[in-house]
């Protein structure tokens, strides 16, 4: 791996670095260069000391995923980069669990978050994992866990044996040496798609983690799909077949914030659901979480609050009312305007707006290059008021909404 050769973590697998590592502290900026120069007057060598520096700044990085665990744990940056979430993968281990699922394979296994949340929930885990760096930091994440194991194989070659479920989360990236780019088509992933299909056709449980832009003509017919948003934020789409696969459910938002879970979910197809009415913008505007947008539920929360949509086409709701959801965020409407760059500078010139925050959806407008065009500053204005513009279009006309965050 480019980010993580095996010389960054070679070094730390025997005791002198292993310990090495476990004394030092949360990493910090400002104290690297001294600490790097005290380890290597105590007789470290330079390879030691700068892959336990690496490994230290990376587990003080990967604590926004894992918590106190990351600091037990070997990381490469690509693979923190790629991880699941542990509340997430929590997530991911709770559907076998309920299912009575008693192996199984974590394929293309990555860190081993999965792994690890599988093993925590007494399932025995193989855990696959093809590049060798990668596999041997999956090896030291599970030394914790007796019921897990990890194989360095090619995760299409993999016999599953006596294996009952199985785990996957694609590479979606294609390295070369002009850098790594995204990939778009779920058979271009390593494993592809229909690997996971046949998986699936084979009667084993199946679970799958593809990105959360994954178009809905992509997504299999025969699996419940589930859009996960974790803070406002949406990390994954996760595709379930056979027995992982919850009855009468098809499609699925799951948000995860400090308040807790919510979900929303459907058992139509994507073409099928409800139909919200189209109305104008009044009361409280509201924006759909991610999650609920992807997996085509905006017109469900539009019937929940009373509401309706500002443009058929576009996942504004408005409501007379304000109603307390999870599934979206409320704002106070208190102006409409037409979208007009001259009359937007006089009118933050009027209301005295020095700081603007921007929200738009269903228009080209470029939010950045807007706020450079209204504030005098080009960033910060010179009034002391804060407001909130919210563009998008109804029909043909394009329009700015002042709305207060509720």
């Amino acid at each position: 791996m480019a980010d993580a050769p095996q010389d960054q973590i070679a070094p730390l697998l025997n005791p002198e670095g292993w310990e090495l590592l476990a004394s030092l502290g949360p990493y910090r900026e400002d104290e690297a260069f001294r600490l790097n120069a005290s380890l290597r007057k105590a007789g470290h060598s330079p390879e030691l000391v700068s892959a336990v520096l690496t490994q230290s700044r990376l587990r003080t990085k990967a604590e926004a995923k894992f918590g106190e665990f990351a600091r037990q744990m070997i990381f490469t940056q690509a693979g923190l980069e790629q991880a699941t979430r542990l509340t997430v993968a929590a997530r991911h281990a709770q559907r076998f669990a309920e299912a009575g699922v008693q192996h199984v394979a974590d394929l293309g296994c990555g860190l081993g978050a999965d792994a690890m949340a599988l093993a925590s929930l007494d399932i025995q885990v193989t855990a696959v994992e093809m590049d060798e760096t990668t596999a041997a930091c999956a090896t030291m994440n599970l030394i914790p866990f007796r019921n897990a194991t990890v194989v360095h194989s090619d995760a299409t070659a993999f016999a599953l044996d006596g294996i009952d479920g199985v785990w996957l989360d694609p590479a979606r990236r294609t390295t070369s040496t002009s850098g790594t780019k995204r990939l778009w088509d779920p058979e271009d992933f390593s494993p592809p798609l229909s690997f996971v299909e046949s998986l699936a056709g084979a009667g084993l449980a199946v679970g799958v983690k593809m990105g959360p832009g994954m178009p809905h003509d992509s997504v299999p017919r025969d699996c419940e799909a589930q859009w996960v948003s974790v803070g406002g934020d949406v990390t994954e789409v996760a595709l379930w077949f056979n027995a992982v696969r919850r009855p009468g459910i098809r499609r699925a938002a799951l948000l995860l914030g400090p308040a807790g879970a919510s979900e929303l979910s459907s058992a139509e197809d994507f073409d099928g659901g409800p139909a919200a009415p189209v109305g104008p913008v009044e009361g409280y505007l509201y924006e759909p979480d991610g999650a609920v947008i992807r997996a085509g539920l905006v017109a469900d929360v539009a019937l929940q609050l009373g509401g309706h949509l500002v443009d058929e086409h576009i996942a504004y709701i408005c409501a007379p009312e304000l109603q307390d959801t999870p599934f979206a965020r409320a704002y106070k409407v208190l102006e409409v305007m037409p979208y007009n760059v001259k009359a937007l500078k006089a009118w933050v010139k009027d209301q005295g707006i020095g700081v603007l925050d921007i929200k738009k959806r269903g228009t080209s407008v470029t939010p950045e290059e807007l706020r450079k065009q209204l504030l005098p500053g080009g960033h910060k204005g010179r009034g002391k008021n804060t407001a909130t513009l919210v563009l998008t279009r109804i029909g043909e006309e394009r329009v700015a909404i002042s709305v207060q965050p509720v």
